[in-house]
């Protein structure tokens, strides 16, 4: 299959250029205005392809038809990809670049960044291949723009050669998917799909039909703030209180220990002082009933800590973001292998692998609209050293082509 690579690399560099860092701390939705800067660029590039029912939605979503071109009753397929990046990183003014032919050696960006295959072993899979990366001051957005520019590529791909049978394909880009409300508004009814699939994966060959259950807390410990000069036995630091409460948390069962399907606790937000602080925390595990077993430590732990410092003290707010999607889509496992059969069509080694994390697809399963995951190629995503190899894009777009071909 032949696809334009000059034309791919411009169009994910468009995407990438435009800002779209979601907010987890704001209530509207979508939570941040520059979203929508991407979403009507992607409504007047959709329909100048010629897809049709070209919509933006008064929440930010972006709908799309690529109608059927034969006659032989197919299945609906959706396939979806979010807008927004993580605000783990700035994602404002990304200089894309282009690093070609890779040969091993580490990649030097500006500021005395470096991404060295010596911190990012899996740099050397990539051999002779093209490296995407930011200019090292921001992330680059391959998570989840990678994914958009192969939804996009692929159905261009599919208006000019109508060789290739398909059935009715709808599209969606989502807001607000990196602060896990990507399907808060999202329009199932009007969708229609059968089944659809995420393009929002990592490496190349990446399928997943298992995520994290999900849970987000707040903890919030109450101080006594008292002039030091007299806060014997009157003054109650928060700080001192935080602290001790991520002392008391499993050590090993943090991100930076774990892997597979072990599940961790992690603390990814704090601030205040003396007389407040709030700490922002996220528990995740393939287990439901583990995950069960950590929100109840965060209870106890409250429960502890209330006993020490006084009732009140400390405050534990407990919030169900997305469940595993395995269950929802097992039943209907005949739409993973058809991602398996896209892949290995395309030439692409099918690699199963639970997701440690979530997607739009955990939330549209639950709903109702079973949601695999495909990779869309990218590596180190929410961070400065995030990458993604060209040539992995270029399959992921194929491997989308033959996913929705007859």
């Amino acid at each position: 299959m032949n696809l334009n690579r000059e034309k791919i690399l411009a169009r994910f560099t468009s995407y990438a250029e435009i800002e779209t860092t979601s907010d987890e701390r704001a209530t509207c939705f979508p939570s941040t205005a520059c979203q929508l800067d991407l979403a009507r660029f992607l409504v007047k590039e959709l329909t100048d392809l010629g897809l049709s029912e070209v919509e933006l939605t008064e929440y930010g979503y972006v709908l799309a038809t690529l109608p059927a071109n034969t006659e032989e009753k197919l299945p609906v397929i959706g396939l979806v990809s979010h807008m927004d990046t993580s605000c783990e990183a700035s994602g404002a003014n990304v200089k894309v670049c282009l690093h070609e032919n890779y040969q091993g050696e580490d990649i030097s960006l500006s500021e005395g960044n470096v991404l060295s295959p010596e911190k990012f072993p899996e740099l050397l899979h990539y051999v002779g291949q093209d490296i995407i990366t930011s200019d090292g001051t921001t992330l680059l957005g391959a998570d989840d723009k990678a994914g958009i520019c192969a939804i996009v590529t692929a159905c261009e791909y599919l208006l000019s050669h109508r060789e290739l049978a398909h059935g009715k394909v709808r599209i969606c880009f989502t807001p607000d998917e990196e602060v896990g409300r990507g399907t808060e508004h999202f329009p199932l009814e009007v969708f229609c799909a059968d089944f659809a699939y995420t393009i929002d994966g990592g490496e190349i060959g990446e399928l997943n039909y298992e995520t994290f259950n999900a849970c987000n807390a707040t903890i919030v410990f109450h101080g006594v703030s008292v002039h030091p000069g007299s806060a014997k036995n009157k003054m109650r630091n928060a700080i001192s209180m935080a602290a001790e409460w991520q002392n008391l948390l499993p050590l090993g069962e943090r991100p930076e220990y774990t892997e597979g399907y072990e599940g961790f606790y992690h603390s990814i937000h704090i601030e205040g002082g003396t007389d407040g602080v709030t700490l922002d925390m996220i528990l995740r595990d393939h287990q439901l009933s583990i995950l069960q077993a950590r929100k109840q430590y965060l209870l106890d732990l409250a429960a502890f800590m209330n006993k020490k410092y006084g009732e009140g003290a400390v405050e534990c707010r407990l919030y169900d973001s997305y469940y595993n999607m395995k269950e929802y889509i097992e039943p209907v496992y005949e739409i993973v292998q058809r991602a398996e059969r896209a892949m290995e069509k395309s030439g692409v080694k099918p690699l199963l692998v639970p997701v440690r994390g979530g997607t739009d697809g955990s939330s549209l399963s639950e709903m109702g609209l079973p949601c695999p995951n495909i990779f869309a190629g990218g590596h180190n995503f929410h961070g400065r050293f995030e990458y993604l190899p060209l040539q992995s894009l270029l399959k992921s777009a194929e491997v989308v082509i033959n996913l929705v071909s007859r």
